[in-house]
């Protein structure tokens, strides 16, 4: 089965402007920190509530989606992400502002485990290497987010976050004209695995959930580090390496266009070497590269080594979607949710944690914690029972 290209290239878009406003948030999050007097904890927690608002919730949506086929939650989830988003510019108070947050983060959450589902269908042979151009369009997002909100914030202050409301209506019509083609193998039962899966002995479905476990604490580990690094190295940037706020903002944007680019590779190389071992590959060389960014002190040298620690650390991301799907190939749904929706959520409750150790301990010492934490995740991953070759599950 060939992977169907014009209808990933839509959900690539899709993919696209949804994942803007997961790094635009933290990019203006300085600029919140002087307008309502945050400290590093509340910045965190601000962090936090996007990701468990986004996150936390998904694998219950994907539970839902796979036994209730709602043709309209894609067009949904752009009318909640950009309409809350748009208007976080706008709040007078941090409470406010948290709410506005959360409800941007459900659309978020809406969006994800139905479009992952939705890709599993048209991406033929090849899961990694289609998952992986779907994900691309996320990564390019979140890379290009800090840059457009920055634009947004230099036309017009904090409120310029209103010109956010016209990439969430070019992607709300897009979705509205694809729909049909995109609902249709969910319509027509087309990829269900349930019906195909030979129901192995009791004790597989024990293994696979068990390593389903160990895989999702391996890739929330990696989300911390993502996290950390998308909350906390813009902070690095102004305080230790003396950049400005909006250079700072470019700095996220060097570690997801690496990531992004990471990611297009990732896929074809997981496909021809393994899934597990090329994320182990990557969670491995994330290390050094990130030691190296905290010895250097020239500002340039700082973007070469934050995309390559991007290009390293987020390549796998796809791939570990595609290992939970292959795990859990009778619930993709619940697998999509799971592996994006929880661990990211994660991902969201560790910035809050990681803020608290900013503040006790500093930044500098905060990044060298984050350093050592894909060395960490290798544990877990280490144990996960996954064919060679990812094609077959337990």
């Amino acid at each position: 089965m060939k992977i169907n290209l014009k209808l990933i290239a839509v959900l690539t878009v899709s993919h696209f402007f949804i994942d803007i406003t997961g790094s635009a948030l933290p990019a203006i999050m300085p600029f919140f920190k002087e307008a309502l007097g945050l400290n590093y904890a509340e910045i965190g927690a601000v962090i936090m509530v996007s990701n468990i608002a986004s996150s936390i919730i998904q694998p219950c949506l994907g539970y839902f989606s796979d036994r209730a086929h709602i043709g309209w939650l894609l067009p949904l989830s752009a009318v909640l992400t950009y309409g809350g988003f748009s208007l976080v510019g706008l709040a007078p108070s941090y409470a406010l502002l948290l709410g506005l947050v959360a409800l941007s983060g459900i659309g978020v959450a809406v969006y994800h485990p139905e479009s992952f589902k939705i890709t599993h269908y048209f991406t033929g042979d090849r899961k990694a290497t289609g998952m992986s151009l779907f994900q691309m369009g996320g990564n390019f997002g979140m890379a290009f987010g800090p840059l457009f909100v920055a634009f947004a914030v230099q036309m017009s202050g904090l409120r310029g976050t209103l010109l956010f409301l016209i990439p969430g209506a070019v992607i709300f019509f897009i979705l509205l004209s694809f729909l049909r083609e995109l609902v249709a193998p969910l319509r027509e039962g087309t990829g269900d695995h349930r019906t195909r899966v030979r129901e192995p002995a009791s004790a597989r479905p024990r293994r696979r959930w068990l390593s389903m476990g160990l895989l999702i604490l391996a890739v929330a580990l990696r989300s911390w580090v993502q996290m950390g690094l998308i909350t906390f190295a813009p902070f690095y940037y102004i305080t230790v390496l003396h950049g400005d706020a909006l250079g700072a903002g470019r700095l996220v944007f060097a570690f997801m266009i690496g990531g992004a680019l990471g990611t297009v590779g990732g896929g074809l190389v997981a496909d021809r070497i393994g899934h597990k071992r090329f994320v182990s590959l990557s969670l491995l060389s994330s290390v050094p590269l990130l030691f190296l960014f905290l010895q250097i002190s020239a500002l340039t040298s700082a973007f070469v080594v934050i995309f390559f620690v991007g290009f390293a650390l987020i390549s796998s991301f796809s791939v570990t979607v595609v290992m939970g799907q292959t795990l859990l190939r009778d619930r993709l749904g619940m697998a999509s949710g799971l592996m994006l929706g929880f661990v990211v959520g994660m991902g969201g409750v560790g910035a809050g944690c990681l803020g608290l150790v900013a503040d006790a301990l500093g930044i500098a010492t905060l990044l060298r914690i984050i350093a050592v934490m894909p060395a960490l995740a290798l544990i877990p991953l280490s144990m996960v029972s996954y064919p060679a070759g990812g094609t077959n599950a337990l």
